[in-house]
C-alpha cells in the first residue's frame, strides 16, 4: 500500500474524498487529513507520504506553499492539485513544482480514479513493486522505465519505433505493453511531456511560438496550437497572455 494525505479546509470534501473512494482497492491507505498546509508539513516532516492530495487555497498554509516547502527536501514526494479555482497562475506554479496532476472541483470519480492508476504505476515502477491490478515483474519495469527516459530524453522527435529498437522489441508490442502497465497509450505519453514543456516555454517571452513548436517536435505551428489548445483547454496565446497578466 502507498501512504496518501488528504489536506483540504472543507471538510465535507474531504470525508467524501476519504470515505467515498476505494483507495485500498487501487492500493493506497489514507495516512491522514489535515485542514490546512501547515498541519500537512508537520505530519509529512516525521512520516513516510508517497502522495499529498491538497486543496490550493485553504487558511494558514495554502497547497502551493505547502510544495514550495517541500518540493526541493522531498523530490519523490507526489502531489495532485485539487481546487474550484481556475486560475492559471495556480496551473503554471503546478506545472513549476512538478505536480503530478491538477484537478478541478466537484472532482469527477473517473477522473480521480485514472490520476490514481496513473500515480500507482509510476510509484510501481519507482519501488520495482507488484502492481495490486496486475503483476509487473522487473523485466516489465525496466522496459517501461527506460521507453520513459527515452521520451524524456527525445520528446521532440521521439517515435514509438525508436522506442522499441531501444528495449528490443516490436513497435506493435511495445505499445500495447506501454498501454497495459502504465494505463497511458506511447503517444498520450509523449504530448503529455511536450506539451508541459511548451507550458514552461510559454512562460519565457523570449520565445516565439513556432520556436516552442518546433521544439518540442511540431514541424507545424497551428498543429502544436491545435494540440496545446486539446491538453489545457485554451490556445498557446491564451495561456502567455494569462501568465503575464
Amino acid at each position: 500500500m502507498y501512504s496518501l494525505i488528504i489536506v483540504d479546509d472543507e471538510n465535507k470534501i474531504s470525508e467524501g474524498l476519504v470515505n467515498l473512494f476505494p483507495w485500498e482497492k487501487n492500493g493506497f491507505k489514507i495516512s491522514g487529513q489535515f485542514s490546512n498546509g501547515q498541519q500537512a508539513l508537520s505530519f509529512i516532516r516525521t512520516h513516510t507520504i508517497d502522495v499529498v492530495l491538497t486543496d490550493i487555497r485553504m487558511p494558514v498554509m495554502s497547497g502551493i506553499e505547502l510544495s514550495d516547502h517541500l518540493c526541493s527536501d522531498f523530490p519523490d514526494l507526489i502531489f495532485v492539485f485539487l481546487t474550484g479555482y481556475q486560475d492559471f497562475s495556480y496551473l503554471h506554479t503546478a506545472i513549476v513544482n512538478h505536480a503530478f496532476d491538477y484537478l478541478l472541483k466537484p472532482v469527477k470519480y473517473e477522473a480521480l480514479y485514472s490520476c490514481f492508476e496513473r500515480i500507482r504505476s509510476d510509484l510501481d515502477l519507482r519501488y520495482h513493486k507488484e502492481s495490486q491490478v496486475q503483476e509487473m515483474t522487473s523485466y516489465y519495469g525496466k522496459i517501461i522505465a527506460n521507453v520513459k527516459k527515452y521520451l524524456k530524453n527525445n520528446y521532440q522527435n521521439a517515435t514509438l519505433e525508436e522506442a522499441a529498437v531501444q528495449v528490443n522489441l516490436s513497435p506493435n508490442y511495445l505499445s500495447k505493453l506501454f498501454k497495459e502497465k502504465t494505463g497511458t497509450g506511447f503517444s498520450e505519453y509523449l504530448v503529455e511531456l511536450r506539451m508541459k514543456k511548451a507550458a514552461d516555454m510559454l512562460c519565457d517571452i523570449t520565445y516565439k511560438h513556432y520556436e516552442i513548436a518546433y521544439r518540442i517536435g511540431y514541424d507545424n505551428p497551428k498543429n502544436f496550437s491545435r494540440a496545446f489548445k486539446q491538453y489545457y483547454k485554451i490556445s498557446p496565446r491564451e495561456y502567455r497572455e494569462k501568465y503575464l497578466h
